[in-house]
């Protein structure tokens, strides 16, 4: 990792702790907001550590896009979770053979900038 890299996701594991620091839930509730604050702070400590040990360049710039992409998403929405990634047409097939590896296909080419760190539910 090079030393503006390290930088650029020191600045956004801070950037991520300065906004749950500050975070008010839409709703105004206080039990709301604490736990949304929770949540923003499990996340990006689970996903920062999991992606601790890149080394790629490509997929450390990919981390940061997704990164930047959540925290905009984030921001702009009132909203920490990850917003509903929408299936392709057809995206509910059948458990059967060739249509199934088409529809998973569909899928991961649809998910969102902002999904890449989710496994599918």
């Amino acid at each position: 990792m090079t030393a503006s890299t390290r930088t650029t996701v020191l600045s956004l594991y801070m950037r991520v702790f300065r906004i749950a620091r500050n975070w008010q839930a839409q709703s105004g509730v206080p039990s709301d907001t604490e736990t949304e604050r929770k949540y923003i702070l499990q996340e990006a400590r689970t996903l920062f550590r999991q992606n601790q040990k890149l080394t790629e360049q490509e997929s450390i710039k990919r981390c940061i896009e997704e990164c930047e992409a959540r925290i905009e998403i984030g921001l702009h929405y009132r909203n920490p979770y990850p917003r509903a990634m929408y299936l392709p047409p057809f995206g509910l097939a059948t458990q059967k053979g060739r249509k199934l590896r088409a529809q998973q296909r569909l899928r991961k080419q649809a998910k969102p900038i902002y999904l890449q760190s989710h496994d599918e539910t």
